[in-house]
């Protein structure tokens, strides 16, 4: 025995005189002296559909979600997130890090039908970190675009794709209609469509997909990316029977099934979190929760205490559901108020897996992990919701409204340290308590949201008035005229619009019933014909005192001096 300890001394000594170089390194291991370097996080990001904000148990009383109220309580709930009103949007701003603006998607979501997707030179989050060393994969709605094959999740950085490729489908059959009448199969293995999948509830179903690329990867091989975008809680409101049980209390028809459907989904993320423990990634990952925009009350979601609901630029239509969950975090267990954009995941993930700064040239996001992680300061401190053109002007709006600035007549709405403005039509503006009433005409609902606003600007302090109760435009011109400035500012470096008209070739009739690319990859592409901007007087009639060195000194005054 003594002569065993003199060989295992001997082999350590002999161990530590050798130079890092003579260490037969494991590559996918890399050494520092006699260390292994640690590998990059696994990366599991699950974002949901139309879950509002009131959707959630620790928000909510109505609701049961045991599995995510956990997580979100060992981990870090972001109070302070903001996505984007409707599916689209949140989705290219997740995968490309820039605000649609800059990517020609800022007007309203990609339909079946357009010749359109993501922009083919954006560098996207799945192809960075397949730079960086990772295994990517993809399960659920895509909703960025299909009309060519260069435009689908395995061309865009995923090394693999299980899911559906328009905004909408039936749970079961995966038919989605685009208009009546016009329907077809969607459900997609890779490139091809997966006809015998069909049968299956889709949150069950790609949650298995889950589990199996867990099970069958080596986690200590290869840093792991799932993107896990759920269809659910989007209409049509379906679910299994098992689910509803529980809710049979809940009055309200709509929201007894939604709720069901959250159920389903808190039950699929704690069997997607059992096989992270199971399969040995749980200790180095990252689990990120999502929604992609706010809830409709008229399909059984809830925003409430905030205003507005999906698609308006309310703060219940653009305030996310959202929390970070993993062993890596530095400070757990709290509330963090820090301003997190959707845009900032990217240069955050990229951050985490390694990549350097120049990684995320450009893009519009910020590494936020340390607010995220160890409580610092969020580096952002402004956040553009939208500039859309094309939405309808409001009929009251006009650039003398905006004091000469800003056509107010513009949808278009940005936050500012604690100053939000919104200019335009921001949508339906009313506070929607939680659905305690049985069930009663949808018409009730609509009378209120036919009404038009008189107003074309707002102003509020959402620090101090989350709910946007008090509107300040009239007392604070100064604030207004600075957020105004903002917005031309942000105006000047927008790409046009692209927003298509539909090809009747999208017709999945025509295409042996699914819905798939209709356009050869070898097709030319003329981006700039889809979508005329004509030229808005107002842009004519700024002065150049307001040329880029005054919006320039504007943008130090308003961090410095809005409080």
């Amino acid at each position: 025995s003594l002569f065993l300890c003199f060989l295992l001394s001997l082999g350590y000594l002999t161990w530590d005189l050798m130079s890092p170089n003579q260490v037969e390194n494991d590559p996918e291991k890399p050494f520092i002296g006699r260390f292994p370097v640690p590998q990059p996080p696994h990366i599991i990001f699950i974002m949901t559909d139309d879950q509002g904000f009131n959707d959630i148990g620790y928000h909510s009383s109505d609701i049961r979600t045991p599995v995510l109220d956990k997580l979100a309580a060992d981990g870090v709930k972001l109070e302070n997130y903001y996505i984007q009103p409707i599916c689209t949007p949140s989705r290219s701003q997740f995968i490309t890090g820039r605000y649609q603006i800059h990517t020609g998607l800022q007007h309203s979501i990609i339909r079946p039908r357009q010749p359109n997707c993501l922009p083919f030179d954006q560098v996207t989050l799945p192809q960075r970190l397949q730079e960086l060393g990772y295994s990517t994969h993809m399960v659920g709605k895509w909703h960025l675009g299909f009309y060519k094959k260069e435009c689908l999740p395995t061309r865009r950085g995923f090394d693999t794709y299980f899911g559906s490729l328009t905004g909408s489908v039936n749970y079961y059959t995966y038919d989605g209609c685009d208009g009546s009448g016009l329907c077809g199969f969607d459900l997609h293995e890779g490139e091809s469509v997966a006809w015998g999948q069909s049968g299956k509830y889709s949150t069950h179903l790609y949650t298995r997909r889950v589990r199996k690329i867990l099970a069958t990867h080596d986690p200590q091989s290869q840093p792991l990316f799932i993107f896990l975008s759920f269809q659910a809680v989007h209409t049509p409101l379906q679910y299994p029977d098992e689910y509803i049980y529980p809710y049979l209390g809940l009055e309200n028809v709509a929201r007894r099934k939604y709720a069901a459907m959250v159920s389903a989904v808190d039950e699929a993320v704690r069997n997607i979190t059992y096989a992270l423990r199971k399969y040995g990634y749980y200790q180095n990952s990252v689990i990120i929760f999502s929604t992609d925009n706010g809830g409709q009350p008229l399909s059984g979601g809830s925003n409430w205490p905030l205003r507005g609901r999906k698609g308006t630029y309310w703060e219940g239509g653009i305030r996310g559901l959202g929390f970070v969950h993993s062993p890596l975090l530095r400070k757990k267990r709290r509330v963090s108020k820090s301003l997190v954009h959707i845009t900032d995941w990217y240069p955050t993930l990229v951050g985490l897996a390694g990549g350097d700064e120049s990684l995320t040239e450009g893009v519009d996001g910020y590494n936020v992990w340390e607010a995220i992680s160890e409580g610092k300061e969020s580096p952002r401190l402004e956040i553009l919701h939208n500039i859309d053109p094309l939405y309808n002007h409001a009929r009251t709006g006009s650039l003398q409204k905006g004091y000469g600035i800003w056509n107010t007549a513009v949808q278009a709405s940005i936050r500012a340290g604690d100053w939000k403005l919104l200019t335009g039509d921001p949508g339906y503006g009313d506070w929607i308590p939680p659905q305690i009433l049985p069930g009663f005409p949808s018409s009730w609902w609509k009378q209120e949201r036919h009404t038009r606003p008189r107003k074309t600007v707002w102003l509020f302090n959402i620090s101090g008035d989350p709910y946007e109760r008090y509107d300040l435009s009239e007392q604070r011109p100064d604030v207004v005229k600075q957020l105004l400035a903002r917005l031309v500012y942000y105006n000047r470096t927008a790409v046009p619009v692209r927003y298509p008209s539909e090809d009747p070739r999208a017709d999945p009739y025509l295409n042996g019933g699914a819905w798939v690319p209709w356009v050869g990859d070898e097709e030319e592409d003329n981006w700039g014909s889809f979508f005329q901007k004509k030229s808005m007087d107002w842009k004519k009639k700024l002065k150049l005192s307001k040329s880029r060195s005054f919006f320039g000194k504007l943008k130090t005054r308003i961090m410095s001096n809005i409080v």
